[in-house]
């Protein structure tokens, strides 16, 4: 009979028990590979949040680009996490961005004192591409010549991911075809003889098509995006880092 009258008052402590412990349950370790991308705009930086201790905070690693493409970067010294939110630091250890813990895998969202907003989303996970003209006001301040312009033609984005697939050489301000990448279906690889240091050293493993823009993703995963100029032709944006063209070969 007492043994009876024991159960539910058992059953009620093991209740809490359970829903102490969740309340009580730490949040994801942050440490890994994020991408950090200004919102309203094409401009995207990986980071990747280490768990080693760093000169404040922990340390906070990303490529030499990301300095270009996303100035707010040059202030950047490590990170720390505080329950669910990621604080990027400053060198005295000042968060310049938090971001606060979202549900579910969508990116999270922060504003800098300057009134910038910026997205933070983790391994893989891309922020929504922004509604913006294909091609920007900065593509165009270097100017093709009348030759270009009667060879490429209007830029007109291809409709088509599929349409985007195939061999492609790669063309500096003087020297052409110094380099060869393959965009395959699911893929992209740099071809034997590459004679650019920068495009093998970027290692192009992935590539995807959105908004207008062909976006190669590095082994890395950093990476950089090229705007439409004419039939099969392709040029880095000047405005995010060094221009180069990407020119379809038979």
């Amino acid at each position: 009979m007492r043994l009876r009258r024991l159960l539910p008052a058992l059953g009620l402590l093991a209740w809490t028990g359970c829903a102490a412990a969740q309340e009580a349950a730490p949040p994801r370790d942050a440490a890994g590979p994020w991408e950090l991308a200004l919102d309203g705009s094409f401009r995207r930086c990986g980071l990747m949040l280490s768990a080693e201790a760093g000169p404040v905070g922990q340390a906070l690693r990303f490529p030499a680009g990301c300095r270009r493409a996303l100035p707010v970067v040059n202030g950047l010294a490590g990170w720390r996490q505080d329950g669910e939110l990621i604080q990027l630091l400053d060198r005295e250890g000042q968060p310049v961005l938090a971001f606060a813990g979202v549900e579910g895998e969508g990116p999270r969202n922060a504003e800098s004192l300057g009134g910038e907003r910026y997205s933070l989303a983790q391994g893989g996970v891309r922020p929504p591409a922004p509604e913006a003209p294909l091609v920007t006001h900065a593509a165009l301040s270097t100017l093709p010549t009348p030759r270009e312009a009667l060879r490429d033609g209007p830029a007109i984005a291809p409709a088509t991911a599929a349409s985007v697939t195939g061999l492609y050489a790669l063309d500096r301000f003087v020297e052409k075809d110094v380099c060869r990448v393959m965009l395959r279906a699911e893929s992209a690889q740099v071809q034997e003889n590459c004679r650019d240091p920068g495009l093998a050293l970027f290692d192009p493993t992935a590539w995807h098509y959105e908004a207008g823009r062909l976006v190669l993703v590095a082994r890395r995963g950093h990476s950089v995006e090229l705007i439409p100029v004419g039939e099969g032709r392709w040029r880095r944006d000047p405005e995010i880092g060094t221009t180069f063209v990407l020119r379809r070969v038979e």
